[in-house]
């Protein structure tokens, strides 16, 4: 079992902003919060994952808000998740006493409580005894609308004119301005109970009593064990690739089968740094992902549910775009307008904090060959298409066929302008291969001849002008010669062969000038500038796929020792940001879901292929 040990003596509101890598995360499969090690909730958007925040000291500790239960006296403090659940439990050891703080949200099968949407902290002293403090400051919308707070028949009510929040506690709770405030001692064998419900229409404000808070723990606890025993993956590594499973399913929103990318918003991939962005939607390549690294599970409902999502809850458009948008939100709507919130200090200062994402209406061609891959795993390893299903891969893969020589932003949706990109090219190559795979096995009507004249131009399109003979690599963009990680999807997507002398040139290449010690950069923005300024991480999807395509390409020793490193990097609890920075740290968003399925994808293909 994994944990995180720091030393956090007595803070108060003036203590200073916690690394992104020093948080577990809890959800209820509609929104998430993050719990640092020192007890406090400092990211928390009520009912849904792109919910405006009440807490967001992560991004501004003075304005942000935040939910804070600490002892009061110095102490010690590990953190780790419950067993093979999402429940995360924080320990204070001090000089006289230790106890625990449990945080989870509990997942409701009542669909009469399922708006409820509670946050509970129980808090146990199971050693000596501990005095404790709470304070419990949301600010609302983005810390942009003032509140009010009022005690009433036991329960402390903060009301915003858009939303109000109800806190239950088994122990007094006072006012002290917008913030309610309790301090309690606890001895051996005694607990208590912190509930926060979003409050509203048909729900009404509930108490939480410690026997319900037991029975709700219990319940949530079945709930992930339930869940999690689905998972026919037996192979090494298993503690990491479940927790990586977790993960992905709390980055799930239930009520539409949507997944998001991260559940946060503009925490930097350079601190101090412009590159901070909102990545709480859902983008087609990243959730179709997701499905991928959740079949090879063995996990068939969440790609049910996501299947569902893009027939009932997107609409296709016909335009120069094409019929999709890069992402969406978790309820299929298509405007995404971006914003920055300038009255927030951003993380370590690392401004702007921006909600919405403005890259809705790039062009990214990749993405029909991600979502027609995952549809068409979907349909080996879950449920045949439907009828339905099968017209709108067609209609899909004809328009791939007449526009994937267009310039586009690619994968890595830079804001320097559109280019004629590599990967853009393979990922339609793989769009149109995976259809003529499920027409030709279900015996499907489809356009052979026209997807299998586009497939062969693509095919040499990119061997002949993707191929630097100067550099022996295939490279980022036609007519160039930048390097860029996004190039080894080219063996994992079956384009060629990973012991091909040209793949393995290319692979030697990346690992000269794109790779430091295992970790692996998109790309060197130096030398292809993307429109931003600063720096950035390395990048730790492409880390993964690295690993994943030397042990394909028969180098498994160096693949295990990549992937050995890569797991050092994961945080206390096995969660991992998008990127790592120079000195180790979690940068960029937090937890990223690209990294997690490449961590289940290239745990899969190592250990098989070590036998």
């Amino acid at each position: 079992m994994t944990v995180a040990e720091n030393i956090h003596p007595h803070r108060g509101d003036t203590s200073g902003c916690v690394p992104i890598a020093e948080h577990g995360l809890i959800g209820d499969l509609r929104t998430a919060a993050l719990v640092d090690t020192g007890g406090t909730i400092d990211w928390y958007c009520p009912a849904r994952f792109d919910a405006p925040s009440v807490f967001a000291s992560i991004l501004d500790t003075d304005r942000g808000g935040a939910f804070r239960l600490t002892p009061e006296v110095p102490a010690r403090t590990k953190q780790f998740y419950f067993p093979d659940t999402n429940i995360l439990i924080t320990r204070f050891f001090a000089d006289d006493g230790v106890a625990e703080v449990q945080d989870f949200m509990p997942i409701v099968d009542d669909s009469r409580e399922a708006d409820r949407h509670r946050l509970i902290r129980r808090v146990l002293c199971v050693r000596g005894s501990l005095p404790f403090t709470a304070r419990v400051a949301p600010r609302f919308d983005y810390a942009r609308q003032s509140h009010t707070v009022r005690i009433a028949e036991g329960l402390t009510v903060f009301a915003s004119p858009e939303l109000s929040l109800a806190l239950t506690s088994s122990v007094t709770t006072e006012i002290d301005g917008p913030d309610a405030v309790s301090s309690f001692k606890l001895v051996e064998g005694e607990a208590a109970v912190f509930a926060l419900d979003r409050i509203g229409g048909a729900v009404q404000p509930r108490s939480c009593p410690l026997a319900e808070a037991e029975q709700l723990f219990d319940a949530t606890v079945r709930y992930w064990r339930r869940w999690l025993s689905q998972s026919r993956y037996r192979g090494r590594w298993r503690e990491m690739v479940h927790r990586s499973a977790l993960t992905l399913k709390l980055l799930t929103y239930a009520p539409t089968g949507a997944i998001v990318a991260a559940p946060t918003t503009s925490l930097p991939e350079q601190i101090g740094g412009e590159r901070n962005w909102d990545y709480r939607y859902v983008w087609i390549r990243d959730a179709a992902f997701c499905i991928y690294a959740l079949l090879r599970l063995g996990f068939t409902q969440e790609a049910e549910a996501f299947v569902r999502f893009l027939s009932e809850d997107i609409c296709l458009k016909s335009g120069p775009g094409g019929p999709l948008q890069i992402m969406y939100g978790i309820d299929g709507r298509s405007d995404i307008p971006e914003e920055i919130l300038s009255h927030l200090r951003g993380h370590l200062g690392s401004s702007p904090v921006r909600v919405g994402n403005a890259a809705v209406d790039q062009l990214q061609l990749d993405i029909y060959g991600a979502l027609v891959d995952s549809l068409y795993l979907y349909d080996k390893w879950g449920r045949p298409l439907a009828s339905d299903h099968w017209d709108t891969v067609c209609e899909l893969v004809g328009w791939v066929c007449d526009n994937w020589d267009r310039p586009d932003m690619s994968v890595w949706e830079t804001r320097a302008g559109p280019g004629r990109f590599l990967y853009s090219r393979l990922m339609c190559w793989v769009a149109i291969e995976r259809a003529m795979r499920i027409a030709r096995h279900r015996g499907l009507p489809a356009d052979m001849p026209r997807w299998s004249r586009a497939r062969d131009d693509i095919y040499r399109r990119i061997m002949r002008s993707g191929w630097s003979p100067r550099r022996r690599a295939f490279v980022q963009r036609e007519g160039e010669e930048v390097l860029d990680a996004s190039v080894l999807m080219m063996p994992l997507a079956k384009f060629i062969s990973p012991t091909d002398p040209k793949w393995l040139s290319t692979l030697d290449a990346l690992g000269e000038e794109l790779v430091s010690d295992s970790l692996v950069y998109r790309y060197d923005p130096t030398v292809s500038p993307d429109g931003l300024r600063g720096e950035e991480g390395t990048f730790s999807i492409c880390s993964f796929w690295y690993v994943e395509a030397l042990s394909r390409a028969g180098r498994v020793d160096e693949a295990r020792l990549a992937f050995e490193k890569m797991l050092t990097y994961a945080n206390h609890v096995g969660l991992y940001a998008e990127e790592i920075g120079r000195t180790g740290e979690q940068i960029g968003n937090f937890p990223q879901a690209f990294t997690h399925l490449s961590l289940i994808s290239a745990a899969f293909n190592l250990d098989r292929a070590l036998g």
